[in-house]
């Protein structure tokens, strides 16, 4: 049994040995595979690099040959060049020697020139500046007569062209306008649906006429006419104002002193929406664009302002379509005329708020907003205390001559009696204190409401008296007129 032990451990022992034999065997084969492997590797990359620096070395031999071309050609180029340069330079040198000999020949005619001149001025006895002047004279001597003739006929016929063309001219203008001409009218009448109606718009004690009259500035006559209301004014567009307030009150029912001024407030704000619409209008009718929003409204105010009895937005727009047919005609630029002509009266609009002539406001206005000098001037020059000088602004002259110039066109009377007014309104705001002023019934009457906070009871009287005097002192007028000073405290509040 031991031995068979002994057996077994000895064949454990030689199958071990075995084992590590076979292993370190394995291994030095591996080792020999991977040293082949390796130099086989490092032979076939050292082939690749000698391949590598045979292709290097062929791609610079190429370069070298390329550079050496370039090289060359550069050199038959410069030498080229250099041939060319030195052609150019002989040239030079040959045309210089040739302008020398120009420049002689030259000086040779001139010399050349000079003597035959002073043969002839010695054959002649006469040198060549008396030679011209003698020329001269005799043609002049032989032509005068005739040029004399020939520029009194020219004169003549221009100017029988010229009056005759200008007559054709206007007269065209003038035939292809038609439109109203007067516009006098300082009262509006509004009808009454009942003779109750007027009783409420009277009020208690007369508050709510005393009240409607004081927030529009407009005489209101209820007592004259049977079933009307009628506003007299010389001023349109409180007439307007007056006429919208009472047509909106009797509307709605609601009539009192708080509701009035509500009213009044809306109507205000509805005219100046009309003005608006009524300039935008007005310039869509002449066929002109591009004038400023402002220019626009103050053209718009224009529809409810006459002058001589004349309304000067029809004015206006009548001078604007005249005015582009005869500039058409005589050559000046239409659309300046046209924009001149339509706004030519603006300054109308304001002259109660700036002092100056209409016509200086206007173009004061327009240089304000941004329009062209030529406009300008046109608008300044249309009467005659400035002088036009281009042809736009004698073109805008005349369609004012033209327009006001139409029989019936003007009254007289009116502007006189609007003139008065607007004297007595002027007259009674030039006080201080004073919030507003209204001249009603025909003239004979100044209204004057002053600002509580600043004038008292005494001080009311005494401005009266003032104001009285001074329209004395400074107006002509028939019969007598009445001042009369309103002063009025209100506490107004609200219940919340």
């Amino acid at each position: 049994m031991i031995e068979g032990t002994i057996a077994a451990i000895v064949g454990v022992l030689f199958g071990v040995g075995g084992t590590v034999a076979y292993g370190r065997a394995k291994t030095t084969a591996s080792k020999n595979k991977a040293e082949q492997l390796v130099a086989k590797a490092q032979e076939k990359a050292s082939g690749l690099v000698l391949k590598a620096k045979d292709e290097v070395l062929q791609l610079e031999n190429e370069r070298r040959k390329e550079w050496k071309k370039t090289e060359n050609r550069l050199a038959d180029r410069e030498t080229n060049l250099d041939k060319k340069l030195d052609d150019l330079d002989k040239r030079a040198e040959k045309l210089r020697s040739q302008e020398d000999e120009v420049e002689k020949l030259k000086d040779e005619i001139r010399d050349v020139r000079a003597r035959q001149q002073e043969k002839l001025e010695k054959i002649a006895k006469l040198s060549k500046k008396d030679a011209a002047e003698k020329l001269l004279e005799m043609t002049e001597r032989d032509i005068k007569e005739d040029m004399l003739g020939l520029v009194a006929k020219l004169q003549k016929d221009a100017v029988e062209d010229a009056e005759e063309r200008a007559q054709m001219v206007i007269l065209t203008a003038m035939e292809r306008m038609s439109s109203e001409v007067t516009a006098e009218r300082t009262v509006t009448a509004i009808k009454l649906a009942d003779e109750e109606m007027k009783g409420r718009i009277i009020g208690k004690e007369g508050r709510n006429i005393q009240s409607l009259q004081r927030a529009t500035g407009v005489d209101i006559l209820v007592d004259d006419t049977p079933g009307m209301i009628v506003l007299s004014s010389f001023d349109p567009i409180r007439r307007q104002v007056a006429r919208i307030s009472l047509e909106l009150l009797m509307k709605d029912g609601r009539i009192h002193p708080g509701r009035i001024e509500e009213v009044v407030a809306k109507a205000q704000k509805q005219i100046e929406k009309e003005t608006k619409q009524a300039g935008e209008d007005a310039a869509r009718e002449v066929g002109v664009a591009g004038i400023p929003r402002e220019m626009l409204q103050l053209l718009g105010e224009l529809k409810y302002r006459t002058s001589y009895g004349q309304n000067v937005l029809m004015h206006s727009t009548e001078m604007a379509n005249m005015a582009g047919v005869i500039a058409e005609e005589v050559g000046a630029n239409v659309r300046t005329v046209k924009i001149a002509t339509l706004l030519h009266d603006v300054g109308k609009a304001v002259t109660h708020k700036i002092e100056g002539k209409h016509h200086h406001i206007g173009a004061e206005l327009a240089r304000k907003y941004g329009m062209k000098q030529d406009v300008v001037h046109a608008i300044e020059a249309h009467h005659d205390d400035i002088e036009a000088t281009t042809p736009e602004a004698m073109v805008v002259r005349v369609c004012d001559a033209l327009s006001a110039a139409r029989p019936g066109a003007r009254n007289i009377s009116a502007e006189n009696f609007v003139e008065r007014m607007k004297d007595l309104e002027n007259i009674a705001t030039s006080f201080k204190g004073i919030d507003k002023a209204y001249a009603i019934s025909a003239g004979r009457e100044v209204r004057v409401i002053v600002r509580p906070e600043n004038v008292d009871d005494l001080s009311a009287i005494k401005l009266a008296r003032e104001i009285a005097n001074k329209i004395e002192s400074t107006m002509q007028y028939p019969g007598t007129i009445k001042v009369n000073v309103i002063r009025e405290t209100r506490a107004i509040e609200f219940a919340k």
